[in-house]
Formats: C-alpha cells, structure tokens, sequence
C-alpha cells in the first residue's frame, strides 16, 4: 500500500477546521457520453443496488448501460441551466453560504467545500482541497437529512476508503441525519407557510421522499421509519389533521417491491377520491435536482392532471434559502463543539527550522 501525503504542507501553514458538505452527485453533462460513466459509477455502488455483484454486473452492463443513459439524458436535458446541474448549483451555492456564515463568526478558522458522491467533486478530491488548505479537523454533512444505507452510509463508504490512502489523517467527525432536529422542521414548516401565503392552500399536502426497496428497511434500514417522523412533526407543527396530509415514496427502479404507497400512483388515483387540488413537496432532498424539477414538477403533475385534478403546485426545496443556510451552520456548530486548532504557528515553524525539517 502506497499511503499519499499532504505534499503542500508546511510547519508555518495555520492549521484550519474542515466543513465538507455533500449530496448525491450529477453527470457532468445531459449527454448519453456522460450519463454513462455517472449511472455507472452510481449503480456499482453496492449500497445502492444490493444484488450479488455478478449478477447485476451483468444486468448493469449488458442492459441498463445500453438504455438508461439515453433516456436519463434526454430528462437531464429538461433542467440543465447555463450554470450546470440545478443540484451542483445549489450545493456550490450553499457551500458559499455556509463559507461567509463562519468567515463572519470567525475569520480564517474555517474552510467549506463540497462534494458529490458520484462524478465530481469527488469526496477524495474535496477532502484534498481541504487538507491542502491546513484542515487538520474535518466535520462532514451529507445533506441527506433521513439516514439511508444507499445515500449517507455510502458516503461514509466514500470518506473510509479515501482516508485509508492517507498517511495524515484529519480528526473526523461525521453527521448523519437530522431528520427531527427541530430547526430542519422548523424550515420545512415555514417554506410551505410561505407557499401557501403567496399560493393559497390545497385539498391535501403530499410529502415525497425518494424510495428505496422495500427489504432494505426489512433488513433493517432506518430511513422509512425517519421520512414518517419528519412528515409527523411537520403535520403537528402546521396544525394539519392527518386527512390533510400523507406520505408517498418516489423515483422506484427495477421491477422488485419499493416503500409504498408510490408516489406516481398514488396521484393518478387522488382524483377519483374527490382530491382536486394538490401541494407536492420533497424533504428528503435539500436541494432541487432532476427528481424534484422533473420528475415531481413535471411528470407527476401530468399524472394527476390527466386524472382529474385541477390544481397542483410543487413547493421548491429549502437550496440556499436564508432560513436554510442558518439551520445548517447551527447544525455544524453544534458538532464543532470543543475543537480548537492552532492558529500561531510561529513556534512549531522554529523548531522544525532548527531540525532542518521543510517550513
């Protein structure tokens, strides 16, 4: 094993503290060339997909890299913006965000990056800029605020397999979920408060979450129960009786059996039981992407208006708004609570001038 260094180091270098917020990840392009090594970066994951590795090589290579790029292109194409990726977007912006929030609590301790668990940023590369910079103590959110094997287990995987390249290894501290913390219900609470001030309010309020195979929760998978918990404190902080709400699961691959209800089904049949206006929204995703913008902006939509619905709105993710930005960077201080870096390196430069090491 060749272990990598921090070849930029130096003993006169402050030493900084690392925030690495992360999201799932994005081609670099709505193009069948990039959607292909994205998917199958995405879909040989084993969190994600969890079949025997020979098999679903098989399924992936032969088959679904064959169809899936094309099509996943074609709706990648539908919310591309001049900036990129409305996910990277949103993430680069909120890593900005959260940079001037601590730069203003306190100047130079604090360095923010971003990465994607699938295409680029890297986590390997994000962790990279952040060493490079002095980060000698790094906290790490995934912006997955429902824990799930598939999404912020994988990208524990992601951060221990690069950390076991690393002959310098940062302390670590790792958030993974915030699904009931208080401040987050408080966000989505007074977002859909403000939908309905500019929007008026509709027969019921839908929250979506992003599915996954109904045996992983059998299997133990926290993640079903946490969605249920977080659309519960919301319902109970807006007042709503549970008529007034549900919660559905979206965005199911392959033919086995994912959470229910579905999501898609569930609008084409709300019609036919006397639901004509709808408010859709997604607090499994803290930013807008393609399974926000298209798939429940969109095509949902279409669902529930081809059978009869007369209204549907979709409430937008919580991105960088203000409230947003301040939820998340109380969130990391309370999990950068007792560290302290060295700030004056003078000493340390001084001695290691004296033992002829590099400064």
């Amino acid at each position: 094993m060749k272990y990598t260094s921090n070849t930029v180091f130096t003993h006169a270098q402050n030493d900084k503290i690392g925030v690495l917020i992360s999201n799932l990840g994005t081609p670099e392009a709505p193009t069948k060339q990039a959607l292909k090594p994205y998917l199958k970066q995405f879909l040989s994951d084993p969190r994600v997909v969890e079949v025997p590795k020979l098999i679903w090589w098989c399924i992936l290579n032969l088959i679904i890299l064959n169809i899936r790029p094309k099509r996943s292109a074609e709706a990648y194409a539908t919310v591309w913006t001049e900036d990129g990726s409305p996910l990277l977007t949103h993430t680069k912006n909120q890593a900005a965000a959260l940079q001037a929030k601590f730069d203003a609590y306190s100047p130079g301790k604090y360095i923010v990056g971003y990465a994607m668990r699938y295409g680029q940023p890297s986590v390997e590369n994000a962790m990279n800029a952040l060493l490079e910079q002095g980060a000698r103590k790094v906290v790490v959110l995934p912006l997955y605020p429902q824990y799930c094997a598939s999404t912020t287990g994988s990208t524990f995987d992601a951060l221990a397999a690069d950390f076991t390249t690393r002959r310098w290894l940062p302390d670590l501290r790792f958030i993974s979920h915030y699904h009931d913390d208080a401040r987050y219900i408080a966000c989505l609470a007074e977002s859909i408060k403000a939908h309905w001030a500019a929007h008026g309010r509709t027969d019921k309020l839908v929250f979506s979450y992003h599915g996954i195979p109904k045996r992983y929760l059998k299997n133990g998978d926290p993640y079903h129960c946490e969605c249920h918990k977080t659309t519960r404190l919301v319902a109970e902080s807006l007042g709503l009786d549970k008529s007034e709400y549900m919660t559905t699961f979206q965005s199911r691959f392959g033919r086995e059996e994912w959470l229910t209800p579905y999501t898609d089904e569930t609008l084409k049949g709300l019609p036919a039981q006397g639901v004509k206006s709808l408010q859709v929204i997604c607090p499994g995703f803290s930013s807008d992407c393609l399974e926000t913008i298209e798939e429940i902006g969109e095509e949902n939509m279409e669902y529930f208006m081809e059978n009869g619905g007369e209204t549907y709105q979709y409430i937008p993710c919580l991105n960088s708004d203000d409230a947003h930005i301040d939820m998340l960077f109380s969130l990391l201080q309370d999990n950068l609570q007792g560290w302290d870096i060295e700030t004056d390196t003078s000493v340390r430069a001084a001695e290691a001038k004296a033992l002829d090491a590099p400064v």
